[in-house]
């Protein structure tokens, strides 16, 4: 098979894997296009953890078309039995000659072994081929497989200069209805959106994806050493059980717990050391609970605390054409006493416009 075709059909299988996003956590994003004679006779994608993988679908789709024919898909095919079967053996009852993988599952039960077994059924194996774009496309799940916490994006809207509010904390709306559109849709893709407690006390925020055609909602998780959440905050009314996740201190009286336990709210009760939690912590019980992605919208603070835990991976950060001066509150909180060579570097990935503001996307080095 030529170059061309190899990268149209690798394209394919991103494409319809990226369908999955918002609903296949904690499992990855998968696409998979079996190929026969240079045309499609069969693709699916990933759609919610129990449901069948990509490359079960797309073989079947495929029927007997499959035999000696090619399969394409962004990620290493799994060789263990969880919710669903093997897709190395589908793959290899399928009758299928070559199989083509972005990139390796760096998932401990996966991690190489869907490809040797692969190899020792006689199938051809390519890997490679638009591996950056794959490992893009899943870098939560990455992230998570090899570190053991969440992916964390913290999102970030704010003047020219800086400021997430005028002096007196009014902050709607800094950015156009473009680009709070575009909140939405990164919160349409995470497992959980993060705050601080005073973001809830400010603006009770409901925290939700609007307009995007999500079924699941994003757990919402609060940072509250001292559980100040009022009973009555949207992220509290109405919501459904396990929706909410207070994260408090382990000196919080029990009748105050149970006031929220009551209404459904989940508490992860963690150590307070100087009015703030410690990320590994806090990170390890997240990944506990299966949550890969947190979108953090934090004001300041929290956007410092979470810099400064070595917590973030990349910045969502939306500039309004708009300056408000010193007298405007910082995006960013006291971080310390930071020398310019020990700030926190960021590597630039995009840079658009979005309506009247400006999107960067960057990573943190």
């Amino acid at each position: 098979m030529n170059r061309v075709d190899i990268l149209k059909f690798m394209k394919r299988a991103l494409t319809l894997a990226a369908r999955g996003k918002g609903t296949s956590h904690p499992n990855p994003m998968v696409g998979a296009v079996v190929v026969a004679d240079g045309r499609i006779v069969g693709e699916g994608w990933h759609r919610t953890p129990g449901e069948p993988h990509a490359e079960a679908l797309a073989l079947e789709k495929a029927g007997a078309a499959a035999r000696g024919g090619s399969l394409f898909v962004n990620l290493e095919p799994c060789d263990h039995t969880g919710r669903t079967p093997p897709c190395t053996r589908a793959i290899i009852d399928a009758g299928i000659a070559d199989v083509y993988a972005a990139c390796r599952d760096p998932h401990p039960l996966v991690d190489g072994k869907g490809f040797k077994a692969l190899v020792r059924a006689g199938i051809r194996v390519t890997t490679g081929t638009l591996g950056k774009e794959a490992e893009e496309l899943n870098r939560a799940f990455f992230h998570f497989s090899q570190k053991g916490t969440p992916y964390v994006t913290l999102k970030l809207a704010s003047t020219l200069d800086g400021r997430i509010a005028d002096y007196q904390g009014f902050s709607k709306w800094i950015t156009g209805e473009r680009a709070r559109s575009a909140v939405h849709r990164l919160r349409s893709e995470v497992d959980a959106v993060l705050v601080g407690v005073g973001t809830v006390l400010k603006d009770d925020p409901g925290l939700d994806a609007r307009g995007v055609g999500r079924k699941v909602q994003p757990v919402k998780i609060v940072l509250d050493p001292t559980l100040r959440t009022p009973p009555g905050a949207s992220i509290v009314r109405g919501q459904s059980p396990g929706s909410t996740l207070l994260v408090v201190g382990i000196d919080v009286p029990e009748e105050r717990r149970n006031t929220f336990q009551d209404k459904g709210v989940r508490l992860l009760s963690l150590p307070v050391d100087n009015g703030t939690f410690a990320w590994s912590a806090l990170g390890r019980s997240l990944a506990e609970m299966g949550v890969l992605h947190v979108l953090a919208e934090g004001g300041g603070r929290t956007a410092a605390w979470l810099l400064k835990e070595g917590a973030v991976n990349r910045l969502e950060l939306f500039l309004a054409p708009k300056i408000l001066g010193s007298s405007g509150i910082a995006a960013f909180g006291d971080m310390g006493t930071i020398r310019l060579k020990d700030a926190p570097v960021l590597s630039c990935r995009r840079i658009r416009r979005i309506g009247e503001d400006i999107q960067i996307t960057a990573d943190v080095k």
